[in-house]
C-alpha cells in the first residue's frame, strides 16, 4: 500500500508541478527515448548479473508491494512452535523430534502451525538443525558458528539482488543522457528548420535526461532500498530461530528459550510477554 502511495506521490508531484507551470504533458511522451533508456538499462542489467540474480529480482518484486514477508502474527506462531518443539525435546528427549523433522509436511507438531509449515525455507532451516540434535550434536558454540555462516550466505544472496537494483538506478541518469545526446544529434540534422520545429526536437531530446533521472531517483533507487530493508527485516525470522535453538541447546527451559528469542525481535513485530504466554498455553499437546 505504501509503495503504491509513493508512486502516486512521485508521479503526481512531478506532473502536477509541470502542468501548473504551463507545461504540456504531450511533450513528455517520447516513446523512442523511453525505448533507448529502458532497453539499454535492461540489457545492462542482464550483462552485469547472473541468472540467479535475474530470477531472484523477479521473485522479489512482490516484496515492494507487500513489504516484509513476516509480520507480528508470524513471529507469535514461530515462538509458539519453538516452545512446542523444545517442550517435546525436554520431556521425551531429542530423539522424539526425529519423526517430525524427517517429514515436516505430515508432522502432527508442525500441523498446528500452518504459516510456518507452508514456508519451505523456514521449515527446512529449523528441521536441519533439529536433525543435528537427534544425531547427538550438543555443542551450542559449534552449531552457532554453522548457523551464522548459513545466515551470512543467505544475507549475501539477498544483498546481491538489492545491490543489482541499486546499480541499475545509478546507471539510468547516464542512459538518459545517452538518449538526450542521440536526440540532439538527430536535431542537428534538422538545423535549417524553423525555431518552432527545432524547439520541439530539442525538448524531445531533453526528455531523455529528465526521464532517466526521474526513473533513477524517483523509482528504481528507492525500490532497491525498499528491497534491502525488507530483506533485512525478514532475516530477523531466522535469527529468532537461531536464538531460541541455541538457548535450548544450552539447557534452558522452553519458556526461557523462547523469551530469549522474543527479546531479540524488533518492536514492530515482537509479541508481548502476555500474548506469547497465552499462545503457548493454548497449544495442543504433541506426542
Amino acid at each position: 500500500m505504501l509503495f503504491v502511495i509513493g508512486i502516486i506521490a512521485v508521479i503526481g508531484s512531478v506532473l502536477g508541478g509541470f502542468i501548473g507551470a504551463g507545461g504540456h504533458v504531450s511533450v513528455l511522451w517520447q516513446p523512442l527515448e523511453f525505448l533507448i533508456i529502458f532497453g539499454a538499462g535492461f540489457g545492462a542489467f542482464i550483462i552485469s548479473n547472473p541468472m540467479s540474480v535475474l530470477k531472484g529480482t523477479g521473485k522479489s518484486m512482490g516484496v515492494l508491494v507487500k513489504g516484509p514477508k513476516y509480520k507480528k502474527d508470524h513471529y507469535l506462531e514461530l515462538l509458539t512452535l519453538l516452545y512446542s518443539v523444545f517442550k517435546l525435546a525436554k520431556s521425551k528427549g531429542d530423539l522424539a523430534l526425529e519423526s517430525h523433522v524427517d517429514n515436516p509436511g505430515e508432522s502432527t507438531l508442525f500441523a498446528n502451525f500452518p504459516k510456518f509449515q507452508s514456508d519451505h525455507h523456514a521449515t527446512e532451516f529449523l528441521c536441519d538443525y533439529l536433525r543435528l540434535l537427534t544425531l547427538g550434536t550438543s555443542n551450542a558454540f559449534e552449531v552457532e558458528a554453522i548457523i551464522d555462516a548459513e545466515l551470512e550466505v543467505h544475507h549475501e544472496e539477498d544483498a546481491t539482488i538489492s545491490s543489482a537494483m541499486a546499480t541499475l538506478g545509478d546507471g539510468l541518469p547516464a542512459l538518459g543522457i545517452v538518449a538526450a545526446v542521440l536526440g540532439i544529434i538527430h536535431t542537428m540534422g534538422s538545423i535549417t528548420e524553423p525555431p518552432e520545429i527545432l524547439g520541439h526536437l530539442i525538448g524531445g531530446a531533453l526528455v531523455g535526461t529528465f526521464f532517466g533521472i526521474l526513473m533513477s531517483y524517483g523509482f528504481v533507487s528507492p525500490m532497491a532500498q525498499s528491497m534491502e530493508k525488507a530483506f533485512g527485516s525478514d532475516s530477523q525470522y531466522f535469527s529468532c530461530i537461531r536464538t531460541g535453538l541455541l538457548a535450548h541447546m544450552q539447557g534452558y527451559a522452553p519458556q526461557v528459550s523462547i523469551e530469549f528469542a522474543r527479546k531479540m525481535l524488533g518492536s514492530t513485530v515482537r509479541p508481548t510477554f502476555t500474548e506469547l504466554e497465552e499462545a503457548v498455553e493454548n497449544v495442543p499437546p504433541v506426542s
